[in-house]
């Protein structure tokens, strides 16, 4: 009884600090989440009022490319701007993005309106930049990664669906943007600090051997999320195409399911360490893709809308997962954490003009071609992209220097591999003592049956099968 009262005890200290950094990465992409995507709807909304269903897709998607030029800046902003003239950039930023939600409703004209949102999303991207790296600050472990980003992008769909649904007129809408994009800018102010401590804190680049494996990883993973963008982009067109022509009343309730899938693909995501992240992608890849070829053929819209909601909420918790957890091996951080947003939204504009020359051709013959071609694509590059991943974080194990003190190789490997700090403290008996295994859960005060889980979870984790197999990993540079 003793030792189960005592594992029960109080958290260990720093617990409650570790809670509240979650909470704050969550609230933030939340927000962030909520804000863009409302605006794009309202952007697509205002467009729509003068011009085609063609131009409003074509307008929207050319948004969403210069958002991606954003998201780009915002490292050399972090890297070279003294901290005193960042903050008088975000108040610059803020500003500039309240003005441009009202210049879109006071719709002056098609040009004015366009040019408007295309500064909006530029902003957008800026903050979407800061948001994503300091919430990669934020968590200081890859653990609960996914979960957290399926999380905050539930909350922002949420957040979306209510706006839309209880806010009765576009210009209500903008305000309310506007109220959350100053509460955004608020918190990435007051986190200022946290943007300091470098991600290096866990010495995973200090590690890191000096070859081009974190790069290579990188630009395969930018392959494989543009890849599958073209898939989702021109499911989203289409979807868009049906909405701004007005042939069909998409409504707000199909945002639920997006809401859902986001946090469904957060927690399978999350399964022993995010190692079938990419397989699971996958198949939804291909789901989505045999949707594309129905609706083609004049299937049924109503599949293609649900299959699209439910793909698409795994493909943004993909993408911006991928991208936050590489970012923390990577030399420019900052760079990459929102890499994934910018990657997707730019393979949009730059397809957009593609979409269009594909339905007005026709030919059954040139969709199937593509569609076998992104099929082969995809396949090879999420391949390659998981054996430089796994490589890297090997490397990322044995670092070179082998005169690293046993604290630091220690909390180098419980970071790499998420370990709870029960299963450090497990991890640590095991590779630096000879204790049988009822010594080890005397000397830790809990049962032999709960030390054993313990084992097993960081068996798992690891790929150990092992005792020896731990100490190898532990000892060997």
């Amino acid at each position: 009884m003793t030792g189960i009262l005592k594992e029960k005890a109080a958290p260990a200290p720093g617990e409650k600090q570790k809670k509240n950094a979650y909470i704050n990465a969550v609230i933030l992409m939340g927000l962030f989440t909520f804000l863009f995507l409302g605006a794009e709807y309202l952007y697509v909304n205002r467009i729509a009022l003068s011009a085609s269903e063609n131009q409003t897709v074509l307008a929207q998607n050319y948004a969403l490319g210069v958002s991606a030029t954003g998201f780009l800046l915002y490292s050399v902003f972090n890297r070279f701007l003294k901290k005193p003239y960042q903050m008088i950039c975000f108040l610059v930023v803020a500003a500039a993005l309240v003005s441009c939600l009202f210049l879109l409703i006071l719709n002056l004209s098609y040009g004015v309106t366009l040019i408007s949102g295309f500064f909006l999303f530029l902003f957008l991207g800026l903050s979407g930049g800061g948001v994503f790296y300091t919430a990669v600050c934020f968590l200081d472990t890859g653990r609960y990664l996914g979960r957290t980003v399926g999380i905050s992008y539930m909350l922002g769909i949420l957040l979306q669906f209510a706006n839309n649904h209880f806010v009765p007129t576009d210009a209500a809408e903008a305000v309310v943007l506007s109220v959350f994009a100053l509460i955004l800018f608020g918190m990435l102010w007051k986190t200022e600090e946290i943007r300091g401590i470098a991600v290096d804190r866990d010495a995973h680049r200090e590690a890191l051997p000096k070859r081009t494996t974190g790069m290579a990883a990188g630009i395969l993973l930018v392959f494989l999320v543009a890849l599958i963008a073209c898939i989702f982009s021109t499911l989203d067109n289409m979807v868009t195409l049906v909405h701004a022509a007005g042939s069909v009343d998409i409504g707000q309730w199909p945002r639920i399911i997006l809401a859902c899938s986001g946090v469904a693909a957060g927690f399978l995501f999350d399964i022993k360490d995010r190692k079938f992240m990419t397989l699971m992608m996958y198949c939804v890849m291909m789901l989505s893709t045999v949707c594309i070829a129905v609706l083609i053929f004049s299937g049924s819209f109503l599949i293609g809308l649900i299959v699209f909601y439910l793909s698409a909420g795994f493909f943004a918790v993909f993408f911006t997962t991928a991208f936050m957890e590489l970012s923390r091996y990577m030399k420019i951080p900052e760079l990459w954490a929102g890499m994934g947003r910018a990657v997707n939204n730019l393979t949009a504009a730059v397809l957009a003009n593609g979409f269009f020359w594909m339905l007005s051709a026709g030919s059954t013959i040139t969709v199937i071609i593509l569609i076998l071609f992104l099929f082969v694509s995809v396949s090879v590059v999420a391949v390659a992209y998981t054996v430089q991943v796994k490589a890297l974080k090997e490397a990322a194990i044995a670092p070179e220097n082998e005169n690293r003190r046993p604290e630091q190789r220690l909390k180098a490997l419980s970071e790499v591999f998420s370990f709870t700090p029960r299963e450090t403290e497990v991890f640590c008996r095991l590779v630096r003592t000879e204790d049988s295994i009822q010594e080890i859960a005397e000397s830790l005060y809990i049962s032999k049956r709960t030390l054993e889980r313990y084992v097993s979870s960081i068996y798992e984790k690891t790929g150990a099968k092992s005792r020896i197999g731990l100490i190898h990993m532990y000892h060997d540079p």
